[in-house]
């Protein structure tokens, strides 16, 4: 098999099932909670509360990113099809005029807060480098569809238009207005798995360095209220068309 076309067999298996493949690297990270809470014990714990913060801020940007591109992209993009490849028009505008794959740079953002927040220099090099192969055979699958699609209008736009990381000077006013109940429809699974992990990963870390299980009490506030929020939008995205927007 040519590797064009191993890449893009590999691309497609690893799209398919890109929401479950991450799962296999809990063991990893396992090993690295071991070995996390550097900061504090070389600093103390005020210095390992501020990096924390800090590391939770990045992995919020990086759903900034998310809600951005989703709040500007009309109906049939940035799907969350994981069965084959799907899309009804190339969207080149908004986000996707300053980058080719802004959901992709938004994921990034929020694993490298995650990483950070362990604090485990090896886990964060290994965490990136295999982002990178894992999310180069997806892209690769999907640009092969979208230039197969929309030919020309894709090559023009590509040639343009970084893979991942920004091109501010390229943004081109989006279409559509910006749509808040899209947002919320689309993103407040995001949000509930990013507070999840911070939550699980503040309890395993204290419980693997300090030799007890406990968490602060904000957290657990911060956590129920969260929790909450899933609930409700998750009612209200099966059960009503409250959050459905005409195009979206």
């Amino acid at each position: 098999m040519a590797l064009r076309e191993d890449m893009e067999k590999q691309g497609s298996w690893l799209f398919r099932w890109r929401s479950y493949l991450p799962l296999l690297g809990i063991p990893i990270f396992i090993i690295a909670l071991r070995q996390s809470g550097a900061l504090e014990r070389r600093f103390g714990d005020a210095v390992g509360d501020s990096w924390g913060a800090c590391a939770i801020i990045v992995s919020f940007l990086g759903l900034i990113v998310r809600c951005i591109t989703a709040g500007y992209a009309p109906r049939g993009t940035s799907g969350r099809n994981t069965k084959s490849q799907v899309a009804e028009m190339l969207n080149t505008t908004g986000m996707y005029s300053i980058s080719r794959n802004p959901l992709y740079l938004g994921n990034f953002i929020i694993v490298l807060g995650i990483t950070l927040f362990i604090q485990v220099w090896w886990l964060a090099l290994l965490v990136w480098f295999g982002f990178w192969l894992y999310y180069e055979r997806i892209i690769f699958t999907e640009e092969e569809f979208l230039r197969s699609k929309f030919k020309d209008q894709f090559l023009q736009w590509a040639a343009k238009t970084p893979i991942v990381i920004p091109c501010f000077k390229n943004w081109k006013k989006p279409e559509l207005g910006f749509s808040f109940k899209t947002v919320l429809r689309r993103e407040f699974s995001t949000y509930f798995s990013i507070v999840t992990t911070f939550f699980f990963l503040e309890i395993s870390t204290n419980f693997l360095t300090k030799k007890r299980f406990t968490v602060n009490s904000s957290w657990i506030i911060f956590f129920i209220i969260s929790l909450g929020i899933y609930l409700t939008f998750y009612i209200l995205k099966k059960k009503t068309k409250l959050l459905n927007v005409t195009g979206r």
